[in-house]
């Protein structure tokens, strides 16, 4: 039977304050330990894999017969989004940081922009998504200008609202956009914000879209597919990777519809890897300093589990990861600089502590060891480092 990878990045499930968290200004942040202490927190299959087992966690509880392996992950690129994140993951370390843009883009970037667009320009600062709808969504159904805002991270995002521009043609303009934001401007994302409603009760959609810098480097995805095998793509991994070393995606809406489509791949024949992203963690919950709701879908989450779990074929991998943190507690609603869990499950595994390890990295160099392909990449096989496998 062929080998299967089933990787799942929780979005933005952070384990703990990194050591050089005080340099990105989030002393303190913990978004797991933040969900624990809302006293609503029921995750027993994750417990069941050993999750109060990676280092910084026992508050979890741990167990003495753990299912799976576990490691808590240090990032060791320059930042704390999702691309960069996500490329590590795949790999990549990224050593200097993607530009950001705290007093807003320059001219340079604007100007083109509204030329090729015939659209002015509202905001241009950096806000909170469903803030800056709130307070510039009606001047844009006016005027027609589009609604420009950043963030934190390395992001330039565009509101419209779907009744003055379509969807199609907001993703074309992310895309003019994309073609804009490149050499010394070359954010990791450019994301298109499209909205709905009448002004003091505007909600935005889920018709989010990302247009991602392509790696600049090759990654696990290339090597996958490079290999004759399958390279799948669930939720918003095809805009993080630009569409490359893909050979199957699907975007999806929701976790629920990240989830449902993960066991459809599951139920399916393939070769290699099913990548899929669970956005509403951050998206929805995380940014939004939403502490209930973060919680709330962790513990479905942790029910899809349950029945996946026992749907995995014997040559099944079960990878649960995240990309950063995003602590609902803290007092920002930006990303925070955190160590990520990493659970490694396989019917026929034996379960291991890896302990505190030092890049995310180590997730491609794992995968791909146990797909049997060729890959270089800074991380570590952390079986074949615990002797557990051999190829």
């Amino acid at each position: 039977m062929s080998r299967r990878v089933f990787l799942f990045v929780l979005d933005s499930l952070g384990a703990g304050e990194s050591p050089d968290a005080i340099e990105f200004g989030d002393l303190g942040a913990h978004t797991l330990r933040t969900l624990e202490r809302s006293g609503g927190l029921r995750i027993p299959n994750l417990q069941r894999l050993g999750i109060g087992n990676v280092d910084g966690l026992s508050f979890l509880g741990r167990t003495d017969s753990p299912m799976a392996s576990v490691a808590r992950l240090r990032e060791a690129s320059a930042g704390k989004d999702t691309t960069i994140g996500h490329w590590e993951l795949a790999g990549l370390i990224s050593r200097a940081p993607l530009p950001t843009y705290p007093n807003g883009f320059p001219d340079a970037v604007i100007d083109p922009l509204q030329q090729k667009t015939g659209r002015g320009i509202l905001c241009n600062k950096p806000y909170s998504g469903t803030e800056v709808i709130k307070d510039y969504g009606a001047a844009h159904l006016q005027s027609g200008d589009l609604i420009v805002y950043t963030s934190a991270d390395s992001v330039f995002q565009i509101a419209a609202h779907e009744e003055l521009i379509p969807i199609d043609e907001l993703y074309e303009i992310c895309t003019t956009a994309r073609a804009i934001l490149v050499g010394e401007h070359g954010v990791g994302r450019v994301i298109a914000r499209p909205f709905t409603g009448k002004e003091g009760s505007f909600t935005r959609t889920a018709n989010r879209r990302d247009f991602s810098l392509p790696p600049p480097g090759r990654t696990l995805l290339d090597a996958v597919s490079a290999a004759g095998l399958d390279s799948i793509a669930v939720g918003k991994i095809n805009d993080i990777f630009a569409g490359r070393g893909i050979t199957q995606s699907v975007y999806t809406h929701s976790n629920k519809e990240g989830m449902e489509r993960a066991a459809a791949y599951a139920a399916k024949r393939f070769s290699g890897l099913c990548f899929v992203n669970l956005v509403d963690f951050d998206m929805l919950y995380g940014h939004r300093n939403d502490i209930e709701g973060y919680t709330a879908s962790l513990n479905a989450f942790d029910g899809f589990l349950g029945e996946f779990l026992s749907a995995m074929g014997e040559e099944d991998l079960l990878v649960i990861t995240a990309d950063h943190g995003c602590d609902p507690g803290y007092p920002t609603t930006d990303h925070t600089r955190e160590y990520v869990p990493l659970l490694l499950y396989g019917r026929s595994l034996p379960a291991h502590n890896f302990g505190t390890r030092p890049t995310f990295a180590d997730v491609a160099a794992t995968v791909a060891a146990y797909l049997g392909i060729k890959f270089f990449t800074p991380g570590e096989d952390l079986y074949r480092k615990g002797r557990i496998y051999e190829n």
